[in-house]
């Protein structure tokens, strides 16, 4: 993650704007004049962090004194009542800045908890974790960030590094052999193809379709034992669709590469985390 990409900054000036507006009314009635102060942020529960770096721009756009003491890494493991950092800075930058500060530290660090748990459930087998593009819009990039926190992988970043043929690709080209087709003749020369099948039928298909990868879209663990069998090695294969924590090791164990989950970022639960003043 580039923590000094431009983007970065015109995110959080855009999302401090939306909170701010002119100005926090409440600490500007109550705190007219500056005071240093300390806050620390605090897990209320188990999990991985994720996000740090972006709380520290936060506050330093508020306050370019603010000064940091981290206590925990992004990528830890967290457990309720740990000290993640401590931040000084003007108390008005500190009250200003929490909420965005949280929500994107709740956020990303519950992505990377998520994802922790997936990893762990398919511990021991040759098989990785993929997210998908089902994010936030505009907060991509850094919810691909903490899926890797989390220990998973980052499957394409957008349309633009990866071919991937989907149903309705299929439906408007005419079939899956002529999508297939279609694609070689015009993509970028060295582009991975990749191809989704429902079903066996298209298994074969795109495998003799000539396909780079196969996404394998909501197989039961038989189909999808039956769809490795019939790759043969040739082609890595992906299983995505209705992927749980309660079922992703049953997917890990029919022998295929890669798993991708669009709970990872397009259901997450934030993970509790406070701020409090420190006396």
């Amino acid at each position: 993650m580039n923590w000094n990409d431009p983007s970065l900054d015109e995110l959080l000036a855009r999302a401090l704007a939306e909170d701010l507006g002119p100005g926090d009314l409440t600490t500007a009635a109550l705190f007219p004049e500056p005071a240093r102060a300390w806050a620390a942020f605090i897990s209320r529960e188990e999990g991985v962090l994720a996000g740090w770096p972006l709380v520290e721009r936060i506050f330093r756009r508020l306050d370019a004194a603010s000064r940091f003491v981290a206590r925990a890494r992004d990528g830890d493991r967290i457990g309720p009542g740990q000290v993640l950092a401590e931040v000084e800075a003007d108390r008005r930058a500190l009250l200003a800045g929490e909420r965005l500060a949280l929500n994107f530290l709740q956020r990303l660090s519950g992505i990377a908890s998520l994802t922790a748990q997936f990893v762990r459930a398919v511990e021991g087998l040759p098989v990785k974790i993929l997210d998908t593009r089902k994010t936030a819009p505009g907060l991509r990039m850094l919810e691909k960030y903490a899926v890797r926190m989390g220990g998973g992988t980052n499957h394409r970043l957008g349309l633009f590094d990866q071919v991937l043929i989907k149903d309705n690709h299929i439906a408007l080209a005419g079939g899956l052999a002529r999508a297939v087709a279609a694609a070689r003749a015009r993509a970028p020369a060295g582009a991975r193809l990749e191809v989704e099948a429902g079903s066996l039928d298209q298994v074969r298909e795109a495998l003799a379709a000539g396909a780079d990868m196969l996404l394998l879209d909501n197989m039961a663990p038989d189909a999808l034992r039956a769809a490795v069998k019939l790759a043969g090695g040739r082609v890595p294969l992906e299983a995505s669709g209705s992927v749980r924590l309660e079922n992703v090791r049953a997917i890990a164990e029919a022998g295929v590469e890669y798993i991708s989950v669009g709970a990872l970022t397009h259901s997450v639960r934030a993970l509790d985390i406070a701020m409090k003043i420190v006396p």
